[in-house]
């Protein structure tokens, strides 16, 4: 893949001259393809030799998919959802420290399936937590760390329910 084929937002990103990696996040759907095209743009980053971390949330270390299981069982309908948003800032915590610093701090490009977008849309609006809430516990966690880009993978929701995995047949993942 050559420098022209590339979208501009791209060619800034992985030229930028920084000691830190970058992280891309990738939100939407279940179903709408972010998997798909996360794993396509880290083929194609590692072909013009990108060092690439991929993960996802919840979840990306051994205790945090611990806590993404959980959070998928449907046997946990009950959980109240400030617990619930609590146990996604726990996994984004370890994931943090665990995956995605670490990776940054060695000047990686990390492709992050979900992150605190998905936070405020699930837990904020589903659960109707609301939006303060979840920033003020990315502030916390989170310090000043932001996506230096978020793709939003935008699709019919008919069309994502029909490829969706079977997990989102939990109550997590019928949320979407």
């Amino acid at each position: 893949m050559t420098a022209e084929s590339y979208p501009s937002a791209m060619i800034f990103l992985v030229s930028t001259q920084s000691h830190r990696g970058r992280l891309i996040t990738f939100e939407g759907l279940d179903g709408c393809g972010k998997s798909t095209q996360l794993e396509k743009l880290a083929k194609a980053l590692r072909a013009d030799g990108f060092t690439i971390t991929v993960t996802r949330e919840p979840g990306g270390t051994a205790m945090g998919e611990k806590i993404r299981n959980l959070l998928l069982d449907s046997a946990t309908a009950g959980l109240s959802p400030l617990a619930e948003l609590a146990l996604m800032f726990a996994s984004r915590a370890q994931h943090l420290k665990e995956v995605v610093q670490p990776a940054l701090t060695e000047g990686r490009i990390v492709l992050c399936d979900r992150f605190t977008d998905s936070t405020e849309a699930y837990q904020g609006g589903g659960r109707k937590i609301g939006i303060e809430p979840v920033l003020a516990l990315h502030k916390i966690v989170c310090g000043n760390l932001q996506p230096d880009v978020t793709i939003l993978m935008d699709s019919d929701v008919s069309a994502s329910v029909e490829r969706a995995p079977p997990q989102c047949g939990t109550r997590f993942g019928r949320q979407s």
